[in-house]
């Protein structure tokens, strides 16, 4: 005895039958149109069609790492980029520009060597400030925003002057 047939046959939507159902609605054939709706499976996920799709990872990272493509050329200096510059001029003094250009490929230079604990201001215009300016620059957190909150508090009196009316 074959139990559940129909469940085996996999009918689960218009697109399975092809013209059949267009056909029983142009003809008339009501009875074949409702047996047809009526081997269609009731859950949704099965008339939609969804397909899994494969999201590519195409971060800048990945690329880098696939086509072999180092790191960027740093803009400003830090304490490991003196030592990549010492290699790279010793790379040239004992080889050749050739060997210099290598291993600048291989590990670019900065491109700016900044003074550092300047706090982003010029060498110049950091040695022109008072000892006073140089403390509070070092002592300096984040900017005081007396209105920050103002919104908040705003929102909140208006919401309070609401409740009063309607009270």
């Amino acid at each position: 005895m074959q139990i559940h047939t129909l469940d085996k046959a996999g009918i689960i939507n218009e697109l399975k039958f092809g013209t059949g159902i267009s056909h029983a609605v142009e003809q008339g054939r009501r009875a074949d149109f409702a047996l047809l709706l009526s081997m269609f499976s009731n859950d949704v996920r099965d008339h939609t069609p969804v397909e899994a799709i494969d999201e590519l990872d195409t971060s800048e990272n990945r690329l880098r790492q696939q086509f072999g493509v180092p790191e960027p050329q740093q803009l400003r200096s830090d304490q490991s980029s003196y030592d990549i510059s010492a290699q790279q001029s010793a790379g040239f003094h004992q080889a050749s520009i050739a060997s210099a250009k290598l291993s600048h490929y291989l590990k670019p230079e900065v491109l700016a060597y900044m003074p550092e604990d300047t706090y982003d201001f010029p060498e110049e215009v950091y040695q022109n400030l008072s000892g006073h300016d140089r403390r509070k620059l070092a002592n300096k957190k984040a900017p005081d925003l007396p209105n920050a909150t103002l919104y908040n508090q705003l929102s909140t009196a208006h919401r309070m002057h609401q409740i009063q009316v309607q009270a």
